[in-house]
């Protein structure tokens, strides 16, 4: 879903063994505001299709960071500049990456 609308760098991590939080954590980034938007919006649109809908949803506002939690999986949407800043793979580097498609 994500790569269809055009998203760069996605990347699965399997969190269940570092945290409860959550078991996976799906990261991609939209080249600006707009995209970031859109990627999100789509995400959410296509798995309410399926029956799914998020638990909470964060950050739709300023655009830059947008959470997604589906509980078990929580999904990150950044624009490039708020990913490198706050580095989510560096700092869950005891997650195993499961898919990174670039």
């Amino acid at each position: 879903m994500a790569s269809d609308k055009k998203a760069t760098d996605i990347v699965l991590l399997r969190t269940a063994e570092v945290t409860t939080m959550a078991d996976y954590f799906v990261i991609c980034t939209g080249r600006s505001d707009r995209q970031v938007q859109a990627l999100a919006g789509a995400l959410v649109d296509e798995l309410r299709k399926e029956g799914v809908r998020p638990l909470g949803i964060e950050g739709r506002t300023g655009a830059r960071w947008i959470l997604l939690d589906y509980g078990s999986v929580i999904v990150h949407v950044f624009a490039p500049e708020e990913r490198d800043y706050y580095g989510l793979e560096r700092l869950w580097s005891n997650a195993a990456q499961v898919v990174r498609i670039v």
